[in-house]
């Protein structure tokens, strides 16, 4: 299938290049078209026929009913869609199966079911398995025969993943595991599992484990507040004998399989985010033309319609800087991928935008859904309409994928150290109003943590807004948005700013733009 093609490898920005210089112009949700846009139309029927009606359903893990789900997406090709073709997968890139996520989470419990399984439980083994290993299990897994999970956190290491005491050591043709892997979303259902250990308690290394492998059990489900039709359970490891030729790439080097893969997690989690904003922005749509009060439709009312432009905008932002990111990345794969070595630079490359991606989206979704319930007034608050659901499911966003927290000091240490390696510039492009508060504060990296956040926040803002400016060239609607935009991050990049340098500055004027011409288009679509 063709899909749209990356910019070529010369035209592509490098990683944190967008510090010092502005494209001519960026890769946007508009320019997926032709066999990509069918796709993505076909997992939005998908979501809306299959999903949805049985959202009440998944909630009470109906038996078989997600997994039967998982196995209808993967007839589809929605379970392997950047996989190896030569293993059942489509082999599209990483920007088109994002974009496929986003309209398959519409239900958050399904999306991280189906995310999870075609994502981080399959890309470390694409990457660095052997031809053998991929042969027996891709297959499986890209079908829906088979889900899968991604095992690395303990009770006693959420953030600090590498801090993991889940032991294996090697007897004969076997490693014998033992530890406790904690929060292991689809554990319930997955048969395979991918499974970080120390091997003699030292060498972070990377396993494939089976469900029927002596000494694996599930425990009881977890108690969630939200995502209550995705399964969460721990995977209790006691003496688990795992043959030596399921050691995924080599000792010692499981990190480089845990968190490559999650650099692209983070990737996709972004569009899984907003994929529940974009249901959400639907029902307040739709509720707001419906629902009456004072004799006309609440969607009259000026704060309402306020509240339908700012979910439009956060949803149009992040559109912006994460389809930018993913067609970078599918260019790093062009020019590199393939070989270990290669996909490792590729995954690595754009690490940082990536987090910035997951930090802006998760918050934005969070954000938007709190809008959208508000709308709802006091029913909103009752179990009986599904933005509750909703409400509920986005919490977790901020939260796995590494906390946003942990991403804002990864994300500014990272940027540090690139830029006294040379491979980032420490300039600005000086082109808007958040470009030179960030040009200013890069003169002097903050060594505490909140400073660091500040500064990544700030950094994030100047990538959000530069890419919202160059998605805005399209004129039309994409004008407006961008001028509510700007009026929505420039006084927070000043407050991020001003965490930074402790000193006062003043905010431009604001854009002019009002909220009626954005509004009216989500009424009238009762869509984003």
């Amino acid at each position: 299938m063709e899909s749209a093609l990356a910019q070529p490898a010369a035209a592509r920005e490098t990683g944190c290049g967008f510090f010092s210089r502005t494209p001519e112009s960026i890769f946007t949700p508009e320019d997926f078209r032709g066999d990509d846009a069918l796709m993505i139309e076909a997992a939005n029927d998908f979501s809306r026929k299959e999903v949805l009606p049985v959202a009440e359903r998944l909630d009470h893990q109906e038996d078989d009913l997600m997994p039967s789900l998982i196995r209808k997406a993967g007839e589809l090709g929605f379970c392997g869609i950047d996989s190896p073709e030569a293993y059942g997968g489509l082999g599209l890139g990483k920007n088109l199966a994002a974009r496929i996520l986003e309209f398959l989470s519409l239900n958050a419990s399904f999306s991280v079911t189906v995310g999870v399984t075609s994502g981080i439980s399959q890309v470390g083994l694409s990457w660095f398995g052997t031809d053998e290993q991929k042969a027996k299990y891709l297959p499986r897994l890209t079908s829906g025969e088979w889900m899968g999970a991604y095992a690395l956190s303990e009770p006693n290491s959420g953030s600090d993943a590498l801090s993991a005491s889940t032991r294996a050591d090697k007897r004969g043709d076997k490693y014998i595991l033992n530890g406790t892997k904690m929060w292991i979303s689809n554990a319930k259902w997955a048969e395979f599992f991918l499974v970080m250990a120390k091997v003699d308690g030292e060498r972070f290394s990377a396993f494939i484990v089976e469900r029927d492998f002596p000494g694996v059990e599930i425990a009881r489900e977890e108690h969630k507040m939200g995502l209550k039709g995705s399964s969460t359970a721990r995977v209790l490891l006691e003496n688990c004998e795992v043959p030596v030729e399921n050691l995924l790439y080599e000792e010692g080097k499981g990190h480089q399989v845990a968190l490559n893969a999650l650099n692209l997690g983070r990737f996709k989690l972004s569009s899984m985010s907003i994929g529940p904003l974009r249901s959400s922005i639907e029902l307040a749509a739709r509720y707001s033309l419906e629902r009456k009060q004072f004799g006309e439709p609440i969607s009259n009312f000026g704060l309402i319609r306020k509240k339908l432009a700012l979910m439009a905008t956060m949803i149009w932002a992040s559109e912006s800087m994460i389809y930018r990111t993913g067609a970078m990345i599918d260019g790093a794969f062009a020019e590199w991928g393939g070989p270990v070595e290669g996909n490792k630079k590729a995954a690595e490359e754009y690490s940082v935008e990536c987090s910035m991606c997951k930090v802006f989206s998760t918050e934005a979704e969070s954000l938007g859904i709190d809008e959208a319930l508000q709308c709802y007034g006091g029913y909103g608050f009752t179990e009986e309409f599904p933005i509750a659901r909703n409400y509920r499911d986005a919490r977790v966003s901020r939260i796995y994928e590494g906390t946003n927290e942990i991403n804002r000091v990864f994300i500014g240490s990272r940027l540090a150290r690139k830029i006294s390696e040379g491979k980032a510039s420490g300039e600005s492009a000086n082109d808007s109003f958040v470009a030179e508060l960030a040009g200013r504060a890069l003169l002097s990296v903050p060594k505490d943590q909140v400073g660091l956040g500040a500064l990544s926040d700030l950094l994030m803002f100047q990538y959000a807004e530069q890419s919202a400016r160059l998605r805005a060239r399209q004129g039309g609607l994409h004008k407006a948005l961008y001028g509510r935009f700007v009026d929505w991050v420039n006084p927070r990049a000043a407050e991020a700013y001003q965490a930074i340098v402790s000193e006062a500055v003043s905010l431009p004027a604001p854009s002019g733009v009002g909220v009626d011409e954005i509004a009216e288009a989500v009424l009238a679509k009762r869509l984003p």
